[in-house]
């Protein structure tokens, strides 16, 4: 197969669209990371983004519609706080995770009851959408496992021959998956921590909500559980390089990759090392997966990487952080 290069002028949009309408693969941009979409309504599509990717077949897509409307056609519910919510986030870096309608096919949800649901703040996605005439479903578009793609070249790299079309345009500003935010339950709780963070969601609800308790925790040995989001159950975000991340005051951190550098370089090793300052995080969170792209582009042997305070962004961001590094974490 020959993946298609379109631009993301209308014209391109329109071809992209008939792709999508035909049963076809194709990568797309969107505020977050690259996306590979398929009708999310046509189970014979959607199996072929999990060939594609090499993806488990209970991990769940999420469901990107271009319209509120586009809502009703995926779940019978549509609770107060799912309005505002909506109404909060929406375009934008959200998921919602709700109880899924007869029409929405078994391999789009992983065979769960429920559907994640979100609808992009990015005019190119949108666009191509409404243009298909169908919801999309849309995990990122890279190889399974791999770090999320945040530029068209990432898709490439990856999917290249792969896939029928990749809509090339502009890097990805916000850099890490979506928030997802289970609102399935009697509290909503966050399934997979991003952009918008715990407390965004508690000012716009005006309550508490729940983070998933295993968040940001290594999984307990043999653990087996149905996800009900991407990234929960399998390895996700990893270069291949090895990954340490240490944790400590900037002054000792700073110092203590500097000494393993060395002693790395001293025995021929390949170094790269991504460092953040606890103010960055919204750079953080836009420049990691780049940067896990570029060291293994690099041949990098070990990335040496500086840990964010787990609060806000900061957060999100170590949620990634940990699982790229199998949560080899040295304290200093």
């Amino acid at each position: 197969m020959e993946t298609i290069r379109l631009l993301d002028t209308s014209e391109d949009i329109t071809q992209a669209a008939e792709i999508i309408k035909d049963g076809g693969l194709v990568a797309f941009p969107t505020e977050t990371v690259y996306g590979l979409g398929a009708n999310a309504l046509d189970p014979e599509a959607v199996e072929k983004i999990y060939e594609a990717k090499g993806r488990p077949s209970d991990n769940p897509t999420i469901v990107h519609i271009s319209q509120i409307s586009d809502m009703l056609k995926l779940t019978y519910t549509m609770t107060a706080d799912m309005k505002v919510l909506m109404k909060e986030f929406w375009p934008g870096p959200m998921t919602m995770i709700v109880p899924r309608r007869d029409i929405v096919p078994n391999v789009t949800t992983g065979n769960l009851d429920t559907v994640g649901i979100r609808m992009p703040d990015n005019q190119v996605a949108r666009e191509l959408i409404r243009r298909s005439g169908c919801v999309i479903a849309a995990p990122s578009a890279n190889l399974s496992g791999k770090p999320s793609p945040t530029t068209a070249q990432h898709v490439l790299d990856d999917l290249d021959g792969r896939i029928d079309a990749i809509i090339q345009s502009e890097p990805c500003r916000v850099g890490i998956e979506s928030s997802v935010i289970d609102m399935t339950g009697d509290i909503p709780m966050i399934l997979r921590p991003g952009i918008i963070t715990k407390s965004d969601f508690e000012r716009a609800l005006g309550k508490t909500i729940l983070l998933d308790p295993t968040l940001n925790q290594r999984p307990a040995p043999g653990a087996d559980f149905k996800p009900k989001a991407p990234g929960m159950k399998y390895k996700h975000y990893a270069p291949k390089a090895d990954m340490i991340i240490y944790d400590g005051s900037y002054e000792k951190v700073m110092a203590a990759i500097d000494a393993e550098r060395l002693q790395r370089e001293e025995l021929g090793q390949n170094v790269a090392v991504i460092v953040f300052k606890d103010d960055e995080q919204k750079e953080a969170a836009r420049e990691f997966f780049a940067k896990l792209r570029e060291a293994d582009k690099n041949g990098a042997d070990v990335i040496l990487a500086s840990a964010l305070p787990q609060e806000g962004v900061g957060f999100s961001v170590m949620n990634r952080m940990l699982k790229s590094a199998g949560f080899n974490v040295r304290k200093v």
